[in-house]
């Protein structure tokens, strides 16, 4: 058997027996879920999922407020996309916008 290390660390109540009876129902402690996750960490180089922040509504690009030069850039890199191939159907971006913002 290999050694082992503690790690401590400190997480809402809630949360904690939530994520608990999830482990259970998957046959696994909480210690080894903690452990996957650490593996997948050194495996992925970082978080083995995806970390980002959403722009608010403030953030995203307010064509009032842009210029003539800034709009026919925003358009080039929309044109520039569609000539490489960096498409997404639109049901997919309509799902998406649901999803994320209730639209």
């Amino acid at each position: 058997m290999s050694r082992t290390s503690n790690v401590h660390t400190r997480v809402e109540p809630e949360i904690k027996e939530q994520a608990e009876q999830i482990f259970a129902r998957l046959g696994i402690p909480m210690s080894n879920a903690v452990n996957l996750f650490l593996h997948q960490v050194v495996l992925q180089q970082g978080f083995p999922f995806e970390l980002k922040l959403e722009p608010s509504r403030k953030e995203r690009l307010d064509l009032s407020k842009m210029t003539k030069e800034e709009i026919d850039a925003e358009l080039q890199k929309g044109y520039d996309d569609i000539l490489a191939g960096r498409v997404v159907p639109a049901e997919e971006v309509h799902a998406e916008m649901k999803r994320r913002y209730g639209i």
